[in-house]
């Protein structure tokens, strides 16, 4: 491969669709998201879902999207590597939908994530997601938040 095809240029390209492509999600603008991937494919590894193929990812886009209508990514930094580019964000929202089955809450969370944007050469493959779920629960009112130990070395002393 040519420096054109592995080095800046390359990641400029990955990162102009990055970008894109989180915009995207934030205006819910779905049909521009759809249009970054090659083949959509979203992986939430917290929940264990995988939304491959279009139909998928746009049931995906609807059930979220109806939990949480106000959900958006508030961008902290991207890393490239020789597969793709690696996001921190937070990710935010308000709970006013059903979620699995739970009934809305009405409260918001904000929660540090990293998705990882996988390409094939300039083509997005997937999108693969991490977050600490028990985060989202508990500031939803859904989970007890867990104890900092920050706190209980402090109360150990």
């Amino acid at each position: 491969m040519s420096e054109l095809t592995t080095g800046p240029a390359l990641r400029e390209r990955r990162e102009a669709l990055v970008r894109e492509h989180m915009e995207s999600e934030n205006h819910h603008d779905f049909e521009v998201t759809l249009g970054t991937f090659d083949h959509p494919r979203y992986e939430i590894v917290p929940t264990g879902d995988v939304f491959d193929g279009e139909e998928a990812v746009r049931r995906y886009f609807e059930d979220s999207r109806t939990a949480f209508p106000d959900q958006r990514n508030e961008l902290i930094a991207l890393h490239h590597t020789d597969a793709g580019v690696i996001v921190e964000f937070e990710l935010k929202g308000t709970h006013e939908g059903p979620l699995r089955g739970i009934p809305a809450t009405g409260k918001e969370f904000t929660c540090r994530t990293v998705a990882f944007f996988l390409f094939e050469d300039e083509s997005l493959v997937c999108e693969r997601v991490y977050f600490d779920a028990a985060t989202i629960l508990s500031q939803l009112g859904l989970v007890q938040p867990a104890p900092s130990l920050g706190a209980t070395a402090a109360d150990d002393r």
